[in-house]
């Protein structure tokens, strides 16, 4: 058992490095995306990907994948992840995970704290620490890369990311714009919508796995039947639940 699981934290340990020497010398992109900000409950995630130049058109991507998976993303091109359905967005993330070439790194900021600062600096706040991971473990350089994070997304924040992110820019519409972002966005909705997904399982009487925490009618019915849970941002969910 030892054995195995030694085994196996060498072979990931051994992809990690792979992946930082295609990387190291290449110019790449990094896209940054949210997903979670409108939620009445669970965490603002953002993603943030990096793609080496060679890869930044959308066919060679498609080209990659078709013959490695047998041509299912030539059916699933690549769009923001709101316009993509979930089978699709799980055949990119799949991708994106097993690509030698692609890089990802998620973070997330939970309602306690949402409540505490405001949902656009939680945002900011998650966005600085995916990046932040992404640069940590593979050693990219900031000289080496151009980051563009979609409208409204900043580093930390933007008064921050004008002094110090000086090769990054956020972007009116990014998600529709640049491959990067693109990706970043799916890795962003498919991971919080796992965990949303868990987390129903927590709190089975809110329907999590179905709405993801947003406010449909059946998600505000059981606020006002049930109560909020420790997963609700209670700032967010005043008309519909009072004390």
């Amino acid at each position: 058992m030892q054995e195995n699981t030694r085994r196996t934290l060498l072979i990931r340990k051994n992809r990690v490095h792979r992946k930082i020497k295609l990387l190291r010398g290449a110019r790449y992109s990094v896209g940054i995306d949210e997903v979670g900000r409108g939620s009445l409950a669970g965490p603002v995630t953002v993603a943030a990907v990096a793609i080496p130049k060679s890869l930044i058109k959308l066919e060679s991507l498609s080209r990659i994948f078709a013959n490695k998976n047998s041509g299912r993303i030539r059916d699933t091109p690549l769009r923001d992840s709101k316009k993509l359905s979930p089978k699709q967005r799980e055949e990119w993330f799949s991708f994106i995970q097993e690509h030698p070439k692609i890089n990802y790194a998620v973070a997330s900021v939970y309602p306690r704290n949402i409540e505490r600062m405001n949902i656009s600096r939680a945002a900011n706040l998650a966005a600085l620490r995916a990046f932040r991971r992404l640069s940590t473990r593979y050693s990219l350089l900031s000289t080496r890369c151009l980051v563009y994070l979609d409208g409204g997304l900043y580093l930390g924040s933007s008064k921050w990311q004008m002094a110090n992110g000086k090769s990054a820019k956020t972007v009116t519409k990014g998600d529709e714009k640049f491959t990067a972002v693109k990706l970043a966005s799916i890795m962003a909705k498919v991971s919080r919508d796992r965990f949303m997904t868990r987390l129903a399982k927590k709190y089975p009487v809110y329907g999590f796995e179905i709405h993801k925490g947003y406010g449909t009618k059946t998600h505000t019915k059981a606020i006002k039947k049930h109560g909020p849970s420790e997963a609700h941002r209670l700032t967010f969910i005043g008309k519909y639940y009072k004390k």
